[in-house]
């Protein structure tokens, strides 16, 4: 049974970082692209980054270039997001994504993914 456990989150102030893990199980993902999904209260799910099966190409929403950044460790099975200049508005769970097997091309669609995680809590107070 293919699993993904997000851990990282919690609270920081703002300007404060922090760095969320997914780690997979189950099968090996060293052939799919994972990506980073957030939602704050009240509102839709949204795409945050993505990372294609190698790590060679990343995406990021774009009010989060600069900020954020992706990266992943296929022997460990495991993504990560490292959030830096974190603002109260960075409030939300965030959720780790994987797409099928051989699905290798990241992409930016909630619907594109498979695999979620439960979610983490990433709380930024002003």
């Amino acid at each position: 049974q293919v699993q993904l456990v997000e851990s990282g989150g919690g609270l920081v102030q703002a300007g404060g970082s922090l760095r969320l893990s997914c780690a997979a199980s189950g099968r090996a993902f060293s052939s799919s692209a994972m990506g980073w999904f957030r939602q704050a209260p009240g509102k839709e799910r949204e795409f945050v980054a993505a990372v294609s099966w190698n790590g060679g190409r990343t995406n990021y929403a774009d009010s989060l270039k600069g900020r954020f950044t992706i990266s992943r460790d296929n022997a460990k099975n495991t993504i990560y997001l490292q959030m830096n200049s974190l603002k109260p508005e960075d409030t939300a769970v965030y959720y780790c994504a994987a797409r099928s097997a051989g699905q290798a091309l990241i992409a930016v669609t909630s619907t594109a993914y498979n695999h979620w995680g439960q979610g983490t809590q990433v709380t930024v107070s002003s």
